[in-house]
Protein backbone atom coordinates (compact mmCIF):
# COMPACT_ATOMS: atom_id res chain seq x y z
CA UNK A 1 0.00 0.00 0.00
CA UNK A 2 1.27 3.43 -1.18
CA UNK A 3 1.58 6.10 1.74
CA UNK A 4 0.11 8.87 -0.26
CA UNK A 5 -0.93 8.64 -3.92
CA UNK A 6 -1.82 11.25 -6.48
CA UNK A 7 -3.67 9.16 -9.28
CA UNK A 8 -4.55 11.08 -13.02
CA UNK A 9 -5.07 14.20 -10.84
CA UNK A 10 -6.44 17.40 -13.00
CA UNK A 11 -7.48 20.42 -12.32
CA UNK A 12 -9.32 22.74 -14.99
CA UNK A 13 -10.54 26.52 -14.89
CA UNK A 14 -12.39 27.51 -17.63
CA UNK A 15 -10.22 26.56 -20.90
CA UNK A 16 -7.00 26.62 -18.91
CA UNK A 17 -5.61 23.28 -17.35
CA UNK A 18 -3.09 24.24 -14.21
CA UNK A 19 -2.69 20.34 -13.20
CA UNK A 20 -2.92 17.73 -16.18
CA UNK A 21 -2.93 14.43 -15.50
CA UNK A 22 -0.36 14.37 -12.80
CA UNK A 23 0.18 11.32 -11.09
CA UNK A 24 2.93 10.06 -8.39
CA UNK A 25 3.15 8.23 -5.10
CA UNK A 26 4.90 9.15 -1.90
CA UNK A 27 6.83 6.46 0.21
CA UNK A 28 6.50 6.59 3.89
CA UNK A 29 9.31 8.56 5.40
CA UNK A 30 10.48 10.09 2.52
CA UNK A 31 11.29 13.74 1.59
CA UNK A 32 9.51 14.55 -2.15
CA UNK A 33 9.36 17.61 -3.44
CA UNK A 34 7.92 19.29 -6.31
CA UNK A 35 9.61 21.79 -8.72
CA UNK A 36 8.84 23.93 -11.91
CA UNK A 37 8.54 27.11 -13.00
CA UNK A 38 6.24 29.63 -11.97
CA UNK A 39 2.64 28.99 -13.54
CA UNK A 40 3.40 24.78 -13.29
CA UNK A 41 1.01 24.17 -11.15
CA UNK A 42 2.47 23.15 -7.94
CA UNK A 43 0.65 24.91 -5.41
CA UNK A 44 -2.43 24.00 -7.42
CA UNK A 45 -1.67 20.58 -6.44
CA UNK A 46 -1.15 21.31 -3.13
CA UNK A 47 -4.60 22.93 -2.77
CA UNK A 48 -5.75 19.91 -4.46
CA UNK A 49 -4.22 18.22 -1.60
CA UNK A 50 -5.71 20.32 0.62
CA UNK A 51 -9.08 20.11 -0.42
CA UNK A 52 -9.03 23.47 -1.12
CA UNK A 53 -9.62 23.09 -4.98
CA UNK A 54 -12.26 20.29 -6.12
CA UNK A 55 -10.19 18.04 -9.01
CA UNK A 56 -11.93 18.10 -12.58
CA UNK A 57 -10.66 14.45 -12.54
CA UNK A 58 -8.55 12.24 -10.98
CA UNK A 59 -7.76 10.75 -7.19
CA UNK A 60 -6.30 11.48 -4.03
CA UNK A 61 -5.58 8.52 -1.85
CA UNK A 62 -3.90 8.26 1.37
CA UNK A 63 -2.95 5.61 3.63
CA UNK A 64 -4.71 3.69 1.43
CA UNK A 65 -8.12 5.72 1.90
CA UNK A 66 -9.79 7.87 -1.20
CA UNK A 67 -9.77 11.57 0.37
CA UNK A 68 -10.64 12.91 -3.30
CA UNK A 69 -13.81 14.31 -1.51
CA UNK A 70 -12.83 14.57 2.32
CA UNK A 71 -13.96 18.10 3.51
CA UNK A 72 -11.28 20.31 3.75
CA UNK A 73 -11.70 20.66 7.57
CA UNK A 74 -11.11 17.15 8.14
CA UNK A 75 -7.80 16.63 6.58
CA UNK A 76 -6.17 17.80 9.32
CA UNK A 77 -7.46 15.29 11.90
CA UNK A 78 -6.63 12.61 9.09
CA UNK A 79 -3.02 13.45 9.45
CA UNK A 80 -2.52 16.11 6.74
CA UNK A 81 -0.65 19.52 7.74
CA UNK A 82 0.38 22.42 5.47
CA UNK A 83 2.75 25.62 5.31
CA UNK A 84 1.67 28.27 2.87
CA UNK A 85 3.79 30.44 0.67
CA UNK A 86 2.74 33.55 1.65
CA UNK A 87 2.73 33.07 5.75
CA UNK A 88 -0.89 32.70 7.03
CA UNK A 89 -0.45 33.85 10.74
CA UNK A 90 -2.47 35.59 13.25
CA UNK A 91 0.06 38.64 13.24
CA UNK A 92 -1.76 40.47 16.41
CA UNK A 93 -1.48 36.96 18.85
CA UNK A 94 1.63 35.98 20.38
CA UNK A 95 3.44 32.87 18.81
CA UNK A 96 2.02 30.27 21.48
CA UNK A 97 -1.67 31.33 20.93
CA UNK A 98 -0.79 30.53 16.94
CA UNK A 99 0.78 27.17 17.60
CA UNK A 100 -2.26 25.94 20.14
CA UNK A 101 -4.59 26.64 16.93
CA UNK A 102 -2.80 23.89 15.70
CA UNK A 103 -4.16 21.66 17.75
CA UNK A 104 -7.49 22.36 16.82
CA UNK A 105 -7.97 19.10 14.94
CA UNK A 106 -7.11 17.49 18.11
CA UNK A 107 -10.53 19.49 20.01
CA UNK A 108 -12.36 16.94 21.68
CA UNK A 109 -14.49 18.93 24.20
CA UNK A 110 -17.56 20.47 23.90
CA UNK A 111 -18.55 24.61 24.29
CA UNK A 112 -20.57 23.79 26.92
CA UNK A 113 -17.81 21.97 28.99
CA UNK A 114 -15.41 24.76 28.32
CA UNK A 115 -17.65 27.42 29.19
CA UNK A 116 -17.74 25.93 32.17
CA UNK A 117 -14.25 25.11 32.55
CA UNK A 118 -14.67 21.34 33.66
CA UNK A 119 -12.03 18.83 34.19
CA UNK A 120 -11.78 17.44 30.99
CA UNK A 121 -11.99 20.68 29.60
CA UNK A 122 -8.58 21.11 31.67
CA UNK A 123 -6.98 17.73 30.97
CA UNK A 124 -7.02 18.45 27.09
CA UNK A 125 -5.59 22.22 27.68
CA UNK A 126 -2.69 20.63 29.65
CA UNK A 127 -2.41 18.17 26.91
CA UNK A 128 -2.57 20.33 23.62
CA UNK A 129 0.22 22.43 25.63
CA UNK A 130 2.57 19.89 26.38
CA UNK A 131 2.41 19.08 22.49
CA UNK A 132 3.05 22.84 22.26
CA UNK A 133 6.13 22.99 24.00
CA UNK A 134 7.47 19.59 22.33
CA UNK A 135 7.74 21.59 19.46
CA UNK A 136 8.42 24.63 20.82
CA UNK A 137 11.20 22.73 22.16
CA UNK A 138 12.28 20.57 18.69
CA UNK A 139 12.30 24.01 16.61
CA UNK A 140 14.19 26.45 19.26
CA UNK A 141 11.57 28.89 19.30
CA UNK A 142 11.49 29.59 22.98
CA UNK A 143 12.56 32.78 22.82
CA UNK A 144 9.49 34.03 20.84
CA UNK A 145 6.62 31.72 23.14
CA UNK A 146 5.08 35.23 24.47
CA UNK A 147 5.71 37.51 21.52
CA UNK A 148 3.72 38.93 19.09
CA UNK A 149 3.60 37.38 15.33
CA UNK A 150 3.93 40.92 14.21
CA UNK A 151 7.42 41.91 15.83
CA UNK A 152 9.07 39.27 14.73
CA UNK A 153 11.43 38.66 11.40
CA UNK A 154 10.11 37.02 8.58
CA UNK A 155 12.30 34.17 9.29
CA UNK A 156 11.24 33.16 12.36
CA UNK A 157 7.79 33.46 11.24
CA UNK A 158 8.29 31.18 8.35
CA UNK A 159 9.19 28.51 11.18
CA UNK A 160 6.55 29.45 13.55
CA UNK A 161 4.48 28.35 10.74
CA UNK A 162 6.11 25.39 10.28
CA UNK A 163 5.52 24.74 13.97
CA UNK A 164 1.93 25.12 13.94
CA UNK A 165 1.63 22.33 11.32
CA UNK A 166 3.40 20.01 13.56
CA UNK A 167 1.49 20.72 16.55
CA UNK A 168 -1.31 19.02 14.70
CA UNK A 169 0.78 16.16 14.97
CA UNK A 170 0.53 15.06 11.00
CA UNK A 171 1.91 11.83 9.21
CA UNK A 172 2.45 13.96 6.31
CA UNK A 173 3.44 17.60 6.11
CA UNK A 174 3.34 19.77 2.94
CA UNK A 175 5.59 22.50 2.56
CA UNK A 176 5.06 25.11 0.37
CA UNK A 177 8.08 27.09 -0.99
CA UNK A 178 9.59 27.20 2.81
CA UNK A 179 12.69 28.98 1.74
CA UNK A 180 10.72 31.50 -0.22
CA UNK A 181 12.15 34.78 1.11
CA UNK A 182 15.18 33.68 3.50
CA UNK A 183 18.47 34.06 3.21
CA UNK A 184 21.18 31.42 3.14
CA UNK A 185 21.97 31.13 6.48
CA UNK A 186 17.89 30.72 7.35
CA UNK A 187 17.90 28.48 4.47
CA UNK A 188 20.47 25.87 5.68
CA UNK A 189 18.56 26.08 8.62
CA UNK A 190 15.91 24.64 7.45
CA UNK A 191 17.03 22.61 5.40
CA UNK A 192 18.16 20.64 8.86
CA UNK A 193 14.72 20.87 9.96
CA UNK A 194 13.58 19.14 7.34
CA UNK A 195 15.32 16.62 8.40
CA UNK A 196 14.95 16.72 11.52
CA UNK A 197 11.13 16.38 10.38
CA UNK A 198 11.67 13.09 9.02
CA UNK A 199 14.71 11.72 10.88
CA UNK A 200 13.20 12.25 14.53
CA UNK A 201 9.75 12.79 14.30
CA UNK A 202 9.01 10.43 11.28
CA UNK A 203 6.61 12.51 9.64
CA UNK A 204 6.45 12.27 5.55
CA UNK A 205 7.31 15.56 4.20
CA UNK A 206 6.06 16.56 0.43
CA UNK A 207 7.85 19.77 -0.27
CA UNK A 208 7.30 22.40 -3.58
CA UNK A 209 10.24 24.37 -3.53
CA UNK A 210 12.53 26.52 -6.20
CA UNK A 211 15.74 26.71 -4.13
CA UNK A 212 17.48 24.14 -5.95
CA UNK A 213 20.52 23.83 -3.10
CA UNK A 214 17.73 22.98 -0.51
CA UNK A 215 15.90 20.62 -2.85
CA UNK A 216 18.88 18.82 -3.36
CA UNK A 217 20.34 18.52 0.26
CA UNK A 218 16.89 17.56 1.78
CA UNK A 219 15.05 14.95 -1.77
CA UNK A 220 14.99 11.49 -1.89
CA UNK A 221 12.89 12.27 -5.23
CA UNK A 222 12.12 15.05 -6.86
CA UNK A 223 8.73 15.30 -9.32
CA UNK A 224 9.53 18.30 -11.89
CA UNK A 225 6.64 20.11 -13.93
CA UNK A 226 5.90 22.85 -16.19
CA UNK A 227 2.01 23.63 -17.69
CA UNK A 228 0.65 21.42 -15.10
CA UNK A 229 2.25 18.55 -16.95
CA UNK A 230 4.50 15.71 -15.55
CA UNK A 231 8.32 16.43 -17.31
CA UNK A 232 10.10 13.69 -14.99
CA UNK A 233 10.62 11.73 -11.40
CA UNK A 234 13.57 10.75 -10.22
CA UNK A 235 16.70 11.72 -8.06
CA UNK A 236 17.34 14.99 -7.54
CA UNK A 237 20.67 14.19 -10.14
CA UNK A 238 18.66 12.37 -12.69
CA UNK A 239 15.64 14.93 -12.75
CA UNK A 240 18.03 18.24 -13.02
CA UNK A 241 19.72 16.09 -16.14
CA UNK A 242 16.62 15.62 -17.81
CA UNK A 243 16.89 17.82 -21.24
CA UNK A 244 12.85 18.89 -20.62
CA UNK A 245 13.98 20.17 -17.11
CA UNK A 246 17.01 21.96 -18.51
CA UNK A 247 15.17 23.71 -20.76
CA UNK A 248 12.11 24.69 -18.79
CA UNK A 249 13.35 24.27 -15.23
CA UNK A 250 16.85 25.71 -15.12
CA UNK A 251 16.78 27.74 -18.26
CA UNK A 252 19.65 26.02 -19.96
Amino acid sequence: MNFFTVDSISLQFGGLKAVDSVSFSVAKGEVFTIIGPNGAGKTSIFNLISRLYNPTSGKLFFEGRDITEVPPHQIAKLGIARTFQNIELFENATMLANLLVGRHCHATTQLWQEMLFLPSVRRAEKEHRHKVEEVIEFLDLQAYREKLIAGLPYGVRKVIEVARALCSEPKLILLDEPSSGLNVEETDDMSFWIRDIRSELGITVLMVEHDMSLVNRVSDRVLALNYGKVLATGTPAEVQAHPDVIAAYLGA
